[in-house]
């Protein structure tokens, strides 16, 4: 029995031993010291991690530093992935990373308070890691596996895209050293990782060079939470913040319990009292420079304007943009950066944050920027040009500064993102107060061409001082904060601005007849006119010489399609203002606007006419002459997803293109939300236009219209159709309610139905899918009209 206990304290005693001197048995472990000190072992490919702060908060990040260069599937270089507070504990052997629960808590002293929030809601271990070495109060943990997880989602991203089943070949994947370094206030982490896996889409395998195997690089932040010198300042949904929000359960009563706060960079004056002073500590953003001239230069002027905002407020060069430095590494969470992306297609550009999730303080700003975008730019104005390439293939100059003006804006917009800021989609009304909005290019005809002088905004909008104003300014003295922010909007609101953002925006169920993507103008349907005024002669300037010496006619083409359908979003924008409301983000004690009020019939009657015109057989007819100018595709250019569709096979396809067009603008107009609140509208005010009143005009102006010249006829008979099929589309729609189906059937009954020729056979099919519809509606399909080629940036995420 002595014997066995013996032979069991030795065997302890060397455990013990042995394990105290793990990292002296080491001794060509790469060490650095820092935030977390890390030791690499080179043979073993081992990453060691000393831990002498057990139960302390600090933040953790993942994101990738390369992507897979698709914006279909969405996993971009420099792409930000989940952030939390996250914190060691010991549990035995074993350390914790242990994530606790943002969303509930208990901003109180009583500590059995706190800990009562803390047990009623669930936290996260992410990970758990053997102590390989203890060292009084320091552990050492192995972080190598912990680095090899599959952290940002890349196998799941893939899956959901339908790209294929993918996992984590380790033997594939390593530590990634040239980047992993340690702070004195953040330690960052690589690792590259390889995927293995079957390919199912296509879109991956346009990427890869074998699609069976990718890799990517996982970057991780370790880093230490900001001290308690910051102070969150209060959303209100009037000012375009992006917030930050929690349930606070030690609120009274008697008070609300959701907590908002803005996000926000911390600044603050070095002289406090002054009317102008230095920053105590800058925001300053720093472009990738990968970036190639001239974008460079016109990422840095643009991203620069948000100072001119700081300087109404009273900071001097608060703001700033500068270069990364070469050895600086764009992932490291001390840089805020602009980063250049590259993707095989075009897609969005978006700005995301790092912020701490205790107050919305913004720690790093990260844009990226799709690379592809300009040369959409380009091509807009290449279309819209007037003979460019007529006497030389260099003269680009003009097309080439209306993209390079959009790039400015565009960096000032996703930088707006990572500073705090939504999108304000009033502003374009409103003289284009605000670089948050999506800007359409503002061109005129001058002599029957094309002016480009004044296509995008130059510099910050009136909009972006009075949200900087309230986000960053600095309260008087001898004032409550809440007077001063009321008084910043207040003061907003009598001069004529606005604040609405995404959801009431969108063309598909959004109703502010204000507020809308990629338009100007103060009067929606107004600029339509003036749009598609712009595109007949530009359509009629269009010739060979919109694209260079020995370029085949099919990229002519390519160049035609964002002439042909340059209306689209004007078009959009007008739709809203058929059942259109005019309403703001109202708190109470607002006095200078109304809540809500719908838009007067007269404007819904004018909006509806501008609209029509784009169901017109002369509008969307290419003339004759232009047929010309597009054979079958050339050898080795084929069609892509910005190309015309067709349904003629390698022959262009004319009534294609006008069956695209006028299926955009019925989708829009016969969108059953808004038929419904045409109903609900005319129901309040009987010299409202109502769902009725626009249905008989749409039906009036297109399916009882016929052309004499065939090309046109055919033009409009196809048009026809599509307007048929919307309105039994919006007739069968589950969302459409019980009295926009009646109205629907019964405008197909009186006005339609009676009007169909019978010797005509066009009218006969249309009268034959109508009484079928009729009879059993559950049969009704939609027969899509050839797909709109792509328009806006590919996407789903924010610009």
């Amino acid at each position: 029995m002595r014997k066995t206990i013996l032979l069991t304290l030795v065997a302890f005693l060397y455990a013990v031993i042995a394990n105290a001197q793990f990292l002296e048995g080491k001794p060509n472990l790469k060490t650095q010291d820092g935030y977390f000190k890390i030791h690499y072992d080179e043979s073993a490919d081992k990453l060691y991690l000393e831990v002498n702060q057990l139960e302390e908060e600090f933040l953790y990040v993942h994101s990738l530093r390369t992507g897979l260069g698709s914006n279909d599937i969405g996993l971009d270089r420099g792409q930000l992935g989940g952030s939390a507070i996250v914190y060691f504990k010991k549990a035995g052997n074993k350390l914790l990373l242990v994530q606790p629960n943002q969303n509930y808590r208990a901003n109180t002293t009583n500590d059995l308070e706190r800990r009562s929030i803390k047990e009623a809601f669930a936290t996260s271990v992410l990970y758990g890691f053997p102590i390989v070495e203890t060292k009084d109060t320091t552990y050492l943990i192995d972080v190598t596996s912990f680095l090899m997880e599959d952290t940002h989602g890349v196998s799941n991203r893939l899956k959901a895209q339908k790209e294929g089943t993918y996992k984590v070949d380790k033997l594939r994947s390593a530590l990634a050293m040239e980047r992993t370094k340690s702070f004195p206030k953040n330690t960052e982490f690589e690792a590259l990782l390889t995927f293995k896996g079957e390919p199912t889409g296509r879109n991956l395998r346009t990427v890869a060079p074998d699609a069976s195997s990718i890799s990517v690089i996982q970057h991780y932040s370790f880093v230490e939470l900001p001290d308690d010198g910051y102070t969150p300042r209060e959303f209100d949904p009037r000012a375009g913040n992006i917030s930050t929000s929690f349930l606070d359960y030690a609120t009274p009563v008697q008070e609300p319990i959701q907590k908002r706060y803005a996000n926000r960079h911390r600044l603050e004056k070095k002289n406090p009292n002054a009317a102008v002073s230095e920053a105590v500590e800058p925001i300053i953003y720093y472009l990738d420079p990968g970036t190639p001239e001239p974008v460079r230069s016109a990422l840095l002027e643009g991203a620069s304007w948000w100072n001119q905002a700081y300087e109404a407020i009273g900071f001097k060069d608060a703001f700033q943009v500068k270069m990364l430095p070469a050895d600086a590494d764009p992932m490291d969470l001390r840089y805020n950066v602009i980063q250049w992306v590259h993707r095989s297609t075009r897609g969005w550009s978006y700005g995301a944050s790092v912020t701490d999730p205790r107050t919305g303080e913004i720690i790093k700003g990260h844009v990226s920027l799709g690379s592809l975008r300009i040369r959409q730019d380009f091509l807009i104005a290449q279309a819209l040009s007037n003979k460019p390439f007529a006497e030389s293939d260099t003269n680009y100059a003009p097309m080439l500064e209306m993209a390079l003006a959009r790039i400015r804006q565009l960096s000032a917009h996703e930088v707006g993102h990572t500073i705090g800021f939504a999108h304000n989609f009033a502003a374009s009304p409103n003289e284009r107060a605000s670089v948050m909005d999506y800007p359409h290019p503002t061109l005129r005809l001058k002599n029957g061409v094309v002016d480009f002088s004044d296509a995008y905004a130059t510099g910050i909008g009136v909009w972006d001082k009075v949200t900087v104003a309230y986000s960053y300014g600095i309260v008087p003295a001898g004032m409550t904060e809440r007077e001063y922010l009321n008084g910043v909007l207040e003061t907003a609101e009598k001069s004529g601005l606005r604040y609405i953002t995404d959801s009431d925006a969108r063309a598909q169920g959004g109703a502010h007849y204000k507020a809308h993507l990629w338009d100007n103008g103060a009067g929606a349907d107004t600029e339509l006119e003036n749009v598609l005024a712009l595109r007949k002669q530009a359509i009629a300037n269009f010739s060979v010489d919109n694209i260079r010496t020995n370029e085949p006619y099919s990229v002519l083409e390519d160049v035609f399609v964002p002439l042909y359908f340059y209306h689209r979003y004007q078009t959009e924008a007008a739709v809203k203002m058929i059942g259109g409301l005019d309403y703001n983000y109202a708190v109470k004690g607002d006095t200078h606007i109304k809540v809500t009020e719908v838009l007067e019939a007269k404007k819904q009657k004018q909006a509806l006419a501008s609209v029509l015109k784009t169901l017109k057989a002369e509008t969307l007819m290419i003339p004759k002459d232009k047929l010309g100018l597009f054979p079958p595709r050339a050898h080795g250019y084929r069609r892509s997803r910005e190309s015309f569709k067709s349904t003629t096979g390698v022959a262009f396809d004319a009534l294609g293109a006008s069956a695209t067009a006028s299926d955009m603008t019925l989708g829009l107009l016969l969108h059953p939300e808004r038929a419904n609140r045409l109903v609900q509208q005319k129901s309040l005010d009987t010299k409202q236009l109502g769902l009725q009143g626009m249905l008989e005009t749409l039906v009036k102006e297109t399916v009882l219209v016929s052309e004499k010249d065939a090309y046109a006829n055919e033009v409009q008979t196809t048009i026809n159709y599509n307007v048929i099929k919307h309105l039994l589309n919006l007739y069968v729609h589950p969302n459409a309610i019980p009295q926009t189906k009646a109205t629907v059937k019964f405008v197909l009954q009186t006005v339609v139905m009676p009007s169909l020729n019978q010797g005509n056979l066009n009218h006969m099919n249309m009268k034959d899918q109508i009484e079928k519809t009729f009879a059993k509606p559950e049969t009704f399909k939609v027969i899509p009209s050839p797909k709109i080629p792509d328009g806006s940036p590919i996407g789903c995420y924010q610009e």
